[in-house]
């Protein structure tokens, strides 16, 4: 594993890293090796269980990593992916295929045993998550997959990785304090936004902090003020990422600038499924419902409109 690696700021975008990684030998299957002049063939089979939908790969990924060499994936025929693993609020970031999805697949496949190495390359190296997060960055700058999007998901993977049991190679104790430090500055960003709110709207929100960059201001100058605490403070509290520095950086400052937005987007999510429930539940009461806020809306505009 090359830590200094993940530190690395760019890569040149080279597309022909990846290729045609040929077909895993199964039973009496025949395998066919990988071929590098031709172009990568993801072919996909939809697996459906307990309404969780996955995908296996009929042909296998082929991969030149920069310091690894050769990377084949999958390595098992057992192998299953969701695609890109983006949770359903931030699909409009990240959408589950594009231009990322090969690097996407071969990242699934390298994490697929959890924590330890769970894959070798062709010349031998063990590639455990760290080395495994690294490889997707820069995989997804070979796809073409633009700079902002491909960092912000690294530092996601990456907050994945530092909170994954054994996802981190380190000792014991160095593991528990970077998950300590990331966790402790993701709930503060929390905390402080939760507050951040709560002032913006002169609400005195019980443990709310007062916040100096804030203040009793006009609103325009407090949500300015807010912009730039939920700048500034990510970057002090990213220290406490340790050697992901870079990640905490990314990672902090997303949380902080989108917290709204998120919270947001859970707020109708939860609304959604609700009603989805509802309507298995008891279709007449959902009907019921649907009949008294389109009546509340009628109301409501008609009052508005004339008074």
């Amino acid at each position: 594993m090359r830590l200094g690696t993940a530190m690395k700021d760019s890569v040149e975008t080279q597309p022909r890293r990846f290729y045609d990684g040929g077909v895993l030998a199964i039973g009496d299957r025949i395998g066919l090796p990988p071929d590098p002049g031709a172009d990568p063939r993801i072919v996909l089979e939809r697996h459906l269980d307990d309404r969780l939908e996955t995908f296996s790969l009929e042909r296998r990924i082929a991969y030149r990593d920069r310091h690894l060499g050769e990377i084949l994936v999958p390595a098992s025929p057992d192998f299953r992916t969701d695609l890109t693993s983006t949770p359903a609020l931030f699909t409009w970031l990240v959408p589950k295929t594009g231009a990322h999805l090969p690097a996407a697949l071969v990242h699934d496949a390298l994490v697929a045993g959890g924590g330890d190495p769970s894959y070798t390359s062709t010349d031998g190296h063990d590639i455990n998550r760290v080395e495994a997060d690294r490889v997707f960055r820069d995989a997804m700058a070979d796809t073409g997959t633009g700079v902002v999007r491909r960092w912000i998901v690294w530092a996601a993977v990456t907050a994945a990785t530092i909170f994954v049991r054994d996802g981190l190679p380190w000792t014991p104790l160095l593991n528990w304090l970077h998950r300590i430090g990331a966790g402790a500055s993701l709930a503060l960003i929390v905390y402080l936004g939760y507050s951040a709110t709560g002032d913006l709207f002169d609400r005195d929100w019980p443990l709310a902090a007062a916040l100096p960059w804030m203040g009793d201001r006009v609103w325009w100058l407090e949500v300015l003020g807010g912009l730039a605490g939920a700048i500034v403070i990510p970057l002090a509290l990213s220290l406490l990422w340790g050697r992901f520095l870079l990640a905490g950086v990314i990672g902090c400052v997303t949380l902080a600038v989108l917290l709204h937005v998120t919270v947001g987007l859970v707020a109708i999510s939860l609304t959604y499924l609700s009603l989805e429930r509802l309507a298995r539940w008891s279709p007449n009461l959902a009907r019921v419902l649907a009949l008294l806020v389109m009546v509340a809306a009628l109301v409501g505009f008609v009052r508005l409109s004339f008074d």
